[in-house]
């Protein structure tokens, strides 16, 4: 009897110690099996039909022009004058491919015919390669404007303005044809450097 008495709490406490893991890894959190790769969204721009990009080109633009209007007034009286704009950006996500990569438009003021666009590094010295910004160009004349749009347009290395009362590039007048802007995440930024960047025509989106 004795010896019962000591084996059957020792049994017991045998069984408890080989039960216990197992309670405990049932009551554990059952790791969740890996999510599978979420779908593209269907608003992404690789998924995008072309009618909806050019809408989304179309819509950013129009916010760059707002957002001009409203840091420069001057821009505003230019714009009026002109014959055409372009709008260029790399702001959006959507947009920005790499380096100083971006989608653009080009639209005659009076006619209202757009013509879709890219923009890219002519080289290594691409000085908004590494930030977000959105350019915006004015366009004296016909020519100019259809030059720019048909040929392409790539800056020189001192295409440089300052966002200034005395600066050719703060939109006060043309130079060559051409006035332009750039804009940050924060507005009209004090300086517009776009040395080292050209524009095209994209041929998907035209």
């Amino acid at each position: 009897m004795k010896t019962l008495r000591i084996l059957i709490p020792l049994m017991v406490c045998i069984a408890l110690l080989a039960l216990g893991p197992l309670s405990l890894a049932a009551d554990a959190p059952k790791k969740e099996a890996p999510k599978e790769t979420a779908k593209a969204d269907e608003s992404s721009w690789k998924t995008m039909k072309l009618d909806s990009k050019r809408q989304k080109i179309d819509a950013v633009a129009g916010e760059a022009l707002e957002k001009l209007f409203k840091s420069n007034a001057k821009a505003k009286s230019l714009y009026e004058k002109s014959y055409g704009y372009a709008v260029f950006d790399n702001l959006k996500f959507a947009f920005f491919l790499s380096g100083g990569g971006g989608k653009g438009v080009a639209e005659a003021i009076k006619t209202k015919k757009k013509t879709y666009m890219e923009m890219g590094s002519a080289g290594a010295g691409l000085s908004f390669g590494g930030q977000k910004c959105q350019i915006v160009f004015l366009f004296q004349d016909e020519k100019t404007f259809n030059n720019f749009v048909e040929n392409g347009w790539q800056a020189s290395g001192t295409a440089s303005a300052t966002a200034g009362e005395a600066g050719a590039g703060a939109g006060t007048t043309f130079v060559n044809g051409m006035a332009y802007y750039q804009l940050g995440e924060k507005g009209l930024m004090a300086s517009a450097d776009i040395s080292g960047s050209k524009y095209w025509k994209d041929a998907e989106l035209n």
